[in-house]
């Protein structure tokens, strides 16, 4: 079967094991270590000469199908210069923190310089301003959407060696021109990676544009049912991911388990299903809170009102289902509001079947000085909401009875 000239929804669900014994399903290999033949077939292993099991911190048969399933999502149809399809190698971390800590710590070292985007998520705006200067790591901070001052940073900052943005961002859902940032970003030479957890490979491939790395926090939408923590980090220099990369990655201890890598597998299967009512349900009730009077203001990069609407629209096959709301009467009236709900759920967390309501300034940008949070519009009455798969009508009757 060629992965490239199938439909998306075809390749989510037939996802390739060749693992022998013609199971239906990726069998779930809980085997800590993994035995050899002979002495002789040990040493070929471990010196890379024999491509076989050693132990499953290195990689399991599980673990390693699910991280490919995601690598084939993620190129899907896009073809190199010359032709050919792209390919990318994927590994599967214990959560989206290690697989973005993994990318961090395997591509920069002391005296190296990072360049993100303010508007992140609260655990990796806190690893990279309380983790990396312990490594001798400085970050620097763009919004990336003004051109002149993006070029101007790179210029003036040789040692920034990665630019790392979310598109859309948590929970201010920012998107950034992923095209130009590239452009301007290889004109230094400069390493670029994207957070493509909001998004999916089913709305965003940010490899169409070049991108170095992408990763993702596995827990969220590609597991879909809240059952699973995991990440994964996809790379395009197949080299790096196979040497310095999965070396970080072996030594870090990060590796996810066969348990949930098999429940990312199985959810991966329902993707494109689940996106398109995510996303269904998302414009329904984003259009319902942005008409209504006791709203101010509504996140959300499917409005025409939201700044950054063209680019999503060009970039994205759907705006998504997760945006941010101000009330009036902030905080106060904010945290009325989460605790009249009746059928959504107060947690953290985005991606799954159930709509989620989350308070971002106290929990999970909790960690962060409230004078940055504002400076990157987390305040303190703003409501993020992860739309689930639940009716619409009672979805909304829900949000305007805990809006009275």
């Amino acid at each position: 079967m060629n992965n490239k000239s199938i439909d998306f929804g075809t390749l989510a669900i037939h996802q390739l094991h060749n693992h022998g014994h013609h199971s239906h399903l990726a069998p779930i290999y809980a085997s800590s270590t993994f035995t050899f033949d002979s002495a002789e077939q040990g040493m070929r292993r471990f010196s890379g000469e024999d491509s076989g099991y050693i132990y499953s911190r290195f990689g399991n048969p599980t673990t390693d199908a699910t991280a490919q399933a995601i690598a084939d999502l993620e190129t899907w149809k896009i073809l190199n210069e010359d032709g050919t399809p792209m390919r990318a190698r994927a590994l599967l971390t214990s959560s989206g923190q290690a697989a973005m800590s993994t990318l961090f710590i395997s591509c920069l070292n002391a005296g190296d310089a990072l360049l993100a985007t303010p508007s992140l998520y609260g655990g990796t705006h806190e690893f990279i301003t309380k983790m990396l200067p312990k490594f001798g790591i400085k970050t620097y901070f763009s919004d990336m959407t003004d051109v002149t001052e993006l070029e101007a940073l790179l210029k003036a900052n040789p040692e920034i060696k990665l630019v790392h943005f979310e598109s859309p961002a948590n929970p201010t859902m920012q998107c950034i021109n992923i095209e130009r940032v590239v452009q301007i970003s290889k004109k230094y030479h400069k390493l670029v990676s994207v957070d493509n957890t909001f998004a999916t490979p089913y709305l965003q491939q940010p490899f169409k544009y070049e991108v170095d790395f992408i990763f993702h926090s596995t827990t969220k939408f590609l597991n879909g049912h809240g059952s699973a923590i995991g990440g994964v980090l996809i790379g395009r220099d197949l080299n790096a991911m196979q040497t310095y990369v999965h070396q970080t990655h072996k030594l870090l201890g990060v590796n996810s388990n066969p348990f949930d890598a098999f429940l990312v597998l199985q959810g991966i299967k329902t993707l494109p299903l689940r996106m398109e009512q995510h996303c269904r349900n998302a414009i329904d009730v984003a259009y319902f809170l942005n008409n209504h009077p006791e709203i101010t203001s509504v996140h959300y990069n499917g409005l025409p009102s939201h700044p950054d609407f063209e680019i999503s629209k060009k970039q994205m096959r759907h705006a998504g289902s997760v945006m941010s709301i101000e009330l009036k009467g902030g905080y106060e009236k904010s945290i009325d509001f989460v605790n009249k709900l009746q059928i959504c759920t107060r947690a953290v967390s985005i991606g799954t079947v159930d709509t989620l309501v989350s308070h971002p300034a106290s929990m999970s940008h909790a960690g962060i000085p409230r004078e940055i949070r504002l400076k990157t519009g987390i305040t303190d009455g703003l409501i993020r909401i992860s739309v689930g798969l639940e009716s619409i009508e009672d979805l909304i009757a829900d949000l305007e009875q805990a809006l009275q």
